[in-house]
């Protein structure tokens, strides 16, 4: 197969299946693992060039909507004439699901099956031993700063937040993303504030910057210590990375400063 992913949860999808031997081409922010670094570049996930794609001859190309403005990828794609498959999960669900999906459309349809399972019983695993916390501390998730965005109830963030034995702030809200303002955090008051911000770096995220909010001096988490700058790619891409990001969570829980 000739795979070409045009999304870089896809391409970590592709990984766990254990066929990034198939890719010949990714769009531009796919960073993960190491080996696809070197493949042919076919642009930044919400201009994607479709002559580029066209031209690596792919059985299969990997599309995606979870990002608002990729509907002109299926449009191109559509106009080439290209076979593709779209994924856009919101829960941990559908993200096996699309492992399935996958499979299924690089001719794996065994595998596909046998590593979703093993998505779904790590997943299970982690909620039998959250069901014996008895504290479960409240999580500020920060897509971005200002307007603050963070995700709502229907979102993989409150799914993690659940299996690591705590509760997202925010899950009172039944949508996927949430538009507010710092006052509202502030009111809600967290004992963690978990930093990652989309597209932006670690090393770009500055704690000291979100401890000078008015107010936020005052609030649980700020004062305990308990602010925590996180891989954006271990948190915000629906693929099976996020049980990496899992793991960590609940290393940082069990382990506070």
């Amino acid at each position: 197969m000739r795979v070409v992913s045009i999304c870089p949860s896809n391409t970590e999808i592709v990984e766990y299946l254990g066929k990034i031997d198939e890719l010949v081409g990714i769009d531009n922010f796919s960073d993960w693992p190491a080996e696809v670094l070197d493949l042919p570049k076919v642009g930044p996930d919400l201009s994607i060039d479709m002559d580029k794609v066209e031209a690596l001859n792919p059985d299969i190309v990997l599309a995606s909507l979870s990002v608002p403005g990729m509907e002109k990828n299926i449009e191109a794609l559509d106009e080439k004439g290209l076979s593709y498959i779209i994924l856009n999960p919101n829960s941990l669900d559908e993200i096996a699901d699309d492992i399935e999906k996958v499979g299924k459309a690089l001719g794996e349809d065994q595998l596909g099956l046998d590593k979703a399972k093993e998505f779904r019983d790590e997943i299970a695993a982690y909620r039998r031993q959250a069901a014996y916390r008895a504290n479960k501390p409240t999580l500020y998730w920060e897509w971005w700063p200002k307007p603050v965005f963070t995700p709502g109830s229907v979102n993989w963030l409150t799914e993690i937040s659940n299996l690591a034995g705590a509760r997202n702030i925010f899950d009172t809200e039944d949508v996927a993303s949430v538009q507010t303002d710092w006052k509202d955090v502030y009111q809600r008051d967290p004992d963690h504030i978990c930093m990652v911000w989309v597209g932006v770096k670690e090393s770009k995220m500055k704690p000291e910057l979100v401890m000078k909010r008015p107010k936020w001096d005052g609030m649980k988490a700020i004062q305990q210590g308990k602010i925590h700058v996180l891989e954006e790619s271990l948190y915000c891409r629906p693929s099976p990375r996020l049980l990496e990001g899992l793991r960590k969570l609940v290393s940082i829980l069990e382990n506070p400063p």
